[in-house]
């Protein structure tokens, strides 16, 4: 592409902040006002109001109209992006196979993820058939440190490798039971590498502990499945027969996408 002044050098301003109010919103239990979203992103109110107004003319976010109070969220052209991606994944079809049958072995709720950055992706879940979870975890994102999911994967990496992609941020608590001390972070990925499997207890939900394993069919993996068990049925016996079942399926779908040619 050409262009000129500073075309080529950096991100266009008004498409960054496009985009951080789109992941703003995103990330966001409930609809903001013009006010918050000025507070977490830090623009100008006249500039983020443009957007907001451009953004709702193209169907990409929705206001509940209530004037000062007005509501921002997510509109249905940012899901039909959503799904696209899902839908152009050729991995995808292939994993939820991989973890509807996981589920049927163990019982309990199974997910396939991605890492992107220092957060995991959730791409497919699998609800146990006695779950009461009124919501998908699909499109959602959590910090890689909190989850089975990305602790198994962050184990692919090598400690200064993991340092840098976690740079100087703090680690976010989810709960009170999350690790957010680094030499503990080091030391989970430790016993994950020398044990082939990641386990974190009550990490991001109260209540469940999960088991997780990476997909190997790139290197370093960026894939990874996992599954929830109820903190009440977490025994140490239990938590093993689950572990073996989900890297049992794990090196059977990286099999699986090596023979497809799938990289």
């Amino acid at each position: 592409m050409t262009g000129t002044g500073d075309a080529g050098r950096g991100p266009v301003k008004s498409a960054e902040r496009t985009v951080q109010i789109m992941e703003v919103l995103a990330a966001a239990p409930e609809r903001l006002t013009l006010g918050r979203l000025q507070e977490l992103t830090g623009y100008p109110r006249s500039s983020l109001y443009a957007l907001l107004r451009t953004l709702v003319a193209l169907k990409w976010i929705e206001v509940e109209e209530g004037g000062e109070a007005a509501g921002f969220g997510i509109g249905p052209r940012a899901l039909l992006c959503g799904t696209a991606y899902l839908d152009r994944d050729p991995a995808l079809p292939y994993a939820v196979r991989q973890i509807e049958q996981l589920r049927t072995d163990v019982g309990y709720t199974t997910h396939y993820a991605r890492l992107d950055g220092t957060n995991v992706i959730y791409l497919a879940t699998r609800e146990a058939t006695d779950s009461r979870r009124l919501t998908s975890r699909v499109g959602r994102q959590l910090p890689a440190h909190a989850t089975a999911l990305g602790k198994a994967l962050l184990s692919e990496l090598t400690a200064r490798e993991v340092d840098a992609l976690l740079s100087e941020q703090p680690l976010e608590a989810l709960t009170p039971h999350t690790v957010t001390r680094r030499p503990a972070l080091r030391e989970e990925l430790e016993q994950t590498r020398t044990r082939g499997w990641a386990l974190e207890s009550e990490q991001n939900t109260p209540g469940l502990c999960c088991v997780a394993a990476t997909v190997s069919y790139r290197i370093p993996a960026t894939d990874a499945i996992s599954c929830s068990i109820p903190l009440d049925h977490a025994t140490d016996q239990e938590v093993e027969r689950v572990a073996e079942a989900v890297t049992r399926h794990a090196a059977e779908l990286a099999g699986t996408l090596r023979r497809n040619g799938i990289r």
